[in-house]
């Protein structure tokens, strides 16, 4: 991974135009090539990007010829001087120095054009100054391990099945359906088969689905009749209406208290 600390500015063209004034920036170059650009302000999200896969170029702008860069020079100092009246004895020769020297576009110390493989998306970054250039190699990257994932809540509740009413019995998790497998399948105190939909943030689209696993089940007479318990950690008011709409039941579940992690918060007794 390549990280550059630079005083940069970014043109993208592709599905829209988008622009990047001149400013500090972070860019982060992957392996991949695919390039992000960040400021210290706002989100952690990037300014702009060009997702893998992709190709990068490092572009050196041509070298101005040096004896008319020189004689540029000296004619700016001359004007400067003449502007400032730094030649006179007492002058200031810093005065206005600031507002002559930002009259110019900035010149481009290297261009790094990066362009998409399977589109005309072209992102090109002018670098005007380089404060931090860095290539780190990060080594093989184990990926993020969640905890508390829907596998999870699943595995403690069908360990716990009796959190769904005394005397339920567990037949199985992931039950196969035509149209899927149904988180768990159970059997109440009543006899009755319990079909149990399991999401960590509960929403409509979650009612939905066990909808559609109810009125298959149902039409099975060794299964029928089938009702259904919509379980999560958090459920949305509009979520939870229609759930009890629908006949369904809805269980909230402590992800800390079904694992046994104890509340360290203070108690009165």
């Amino acid at each position: 991974m390549r990280i550059i600390v630079a005083d940069c500015s970014a043109e993208y063209s592709g599905r829209l135009n988008a622009t990047l004034p001149p400013a500090r920036r972070v860019l982060l170059i992957k392996a991949d090539n695919s390039l992000l650009i960040f400021s210290e302000l706002g989100s952690y999200k990037p300014l702009n990007w060009m997702a893998a896969p992709c190709t990068i170029k490092e572009i050196e702008p041509p070298v101005a010829d040096a004896d008319a860069s020189a004689d540029d020079a000296d004619d700016a100092a001359d004007d400067a001087d003449a502007a400032t009246g730094s030649g006179k004895p007492g002058a200031d020769p810093f005065a206005d120095t600031a507002d002559t020297a930002g009259s110019a576009d900035p010149t481009p110390v290297k261009v790094l054009r990066v362009a998409a493989t399977k589109s005309s998306d072209i992102l090109e970054v002018s670098i005007y100054r380089v404060h931090s250039d860095e290539t780190y190699d990060l080594g093989e990257d184990p990926g993020l391990i969640k905890d508390g994932v829907e596998d999870h809540l699943q595995r403690y509740l069908a360990q716990q099945i009796e959190r769904i009413g005394e005397g339920a019995k567990l037949v199985r998790r992931e039950y196969p359906t035509a149209i899927g497998p149904v988180d768990i399948m159970a059997i109440d105190a009543d006899g009755m088969h319990v079909a149990i939909e399991i999401k960590r943030h509960g929403g409509i689209d979650g009612v939905e689905q066990l909808t559609r696993y109810c009125e298959l089940l149902n039409r099975d007479p060794l299964l029928a009749p089938v009702r259904g318990i919509f379980a999560a950690q958090t459920i949305t008011p509009q979520a939870r209406v229609l759930a009890e709409d629908r006949g369904f039941t809805c269980l909230l579940l402590d992800y800390d208290e079904m694992r046994g992690v104890e509340d360290d918060s203070l108690r009165l007794f």
